[in-house]
């Protein structure tokens, strides 16, 4: 009878882990994300007092730049006495992805708050979440489908301020021609292939050749592979889209020494900010990832509470980071 009593204890609490958006925050193969922040609730003032559950699911738990937007959103969440899980892959993969949609929608989310990682891939996952009565809310980069607001920089202006900054350094330098090669993340993500068009839009009609992108995942090996392929051909130029592309290709020009192309690249991170502060990185396009998780969960509270925001688009900004800016 006592073995009874406990079998039927341990039940009820596994039930109850799973309640609302409780349950695992990595679906069953994929770990849950090393430091991230756990999810916390508290009580908020701005809320109508429901304790909403959240989930935020990024492209991946590895590049700061999400680490950094899952900080925001926490601290959104403790402010506003909501709850905010954090679920992401342990690498960029559609697939997992979706698992996580799925998983968001078994647990009772309400809210997800998603950076697409391929914005049509995910798009039925993110309907039939819809159809549910979930509220979608975007940061960083859409799918192909609408949402009830979306928190992102301009890729195209910022790609197109990358491409301006290694233009105007290379004149500097009296190079007038050349080749530039471009490390992207893959074909199918929106807001690295904006920064792409914008990066390219600058060299149009100019004496400089843009290669044939290469796609590097955001690992920063592969991507450091593919910078000492550039290399190897004589680029005068590297563009690298992402954390891990930028990262990579820095370590690439590290590694090459005397004579090495000049690198502007996207996002913050120790590794790129020690890159550029030892000259092997010109600039990188620094977003706000913080200000993106923070207005994303203000405003799944805001959908939640009955507002409409009419699918709003919102630009949180870019600063181009130098070793000048550095010091």
């Amino acid at each position: 009878m006592k073995k009874m009593i406990a079998l039927l204890c341990s039940m009820v609490m596994v039930f109850g882990l799973l309640a609302g958006c409780g349950g695992s925050t990595s679906g069953t193969d994929t770990p849950a994300p090393t430091g991230s922040a756990p999810a916390e609730t508290t009580s908020g003032t701005e809320s109508e007092g429901t304790n909403y559950n959240i989930a935020l699911i990024t492209m991946d738990s590895i590049d700061q730049h999400w680490v950094t937007l899952n900080e925001g959103a926490q601290k959104a969440a403790q402010e506003l006495g909501v709850t905010v899980t954090y679920m992401a892959p342990n690498t960029k993969d559609d697939a997992q992805q979706i698992e996580q949609v799925n998983n968001a929608v078994a647990a009772g989310c309400q809210a997800i708050i998603v950076a697409a990682n391929g914005p049509d891939a995910i798009t039925s996952a993110l309907q039939e979440a819809v159809d549910a009565g979930v509220k979608i809310i975007y940061v960083d980069s859409p799918a192909n489908m609408d949402a009830e607001a979306t928190f992102s920089t301009d890729n195209e202006a910022a790609g197109k301020i990358a491409g301006e900054t290694l233009l105007a350094e290379l004149e500097a330098q009296g190079v007038t021609s050349g080749s530039i090669g471009i490390i992207n993340t893959n074909a199918a993500s929106d807001s690295t292939l904006k920064r792409e068009a914008g990066f390219r839009s600058v060299f149009e009609g100019t004496d400089f050749t843009v290669l044939e992108t290469q796609y590097g995942e955001g690992d920063a090996a592969k991507s450091q592979t593919i910078a000492e392929n550039y290399i190897t051909q004589g680029v005068v130029g590297i563009f690298g889209t992402n954390e891990g592309s930028t990262t990579g290709a820095g370590n690439a020009i590290k590694a090459a020494g005397e004579g090495a192309p000049i690198c502007v690249g996207f996002d913050k991170s120790d590794a790129i900010l020690g890159l550029i502060e030892d000259g092997y990185i010109l600039a990188t396009m620094a977003q706000n990832p913080d200000v993106m998780g923070y207005e994303a969960v203000k405003a799944a509270v805001q959908v939640l509470d009955g507002e409409d925001l009419g699918g709003k688009v919102v630009d949180t900004g870019v600063s181009v980071l130098t070793k000048d800016t550095l010091s």
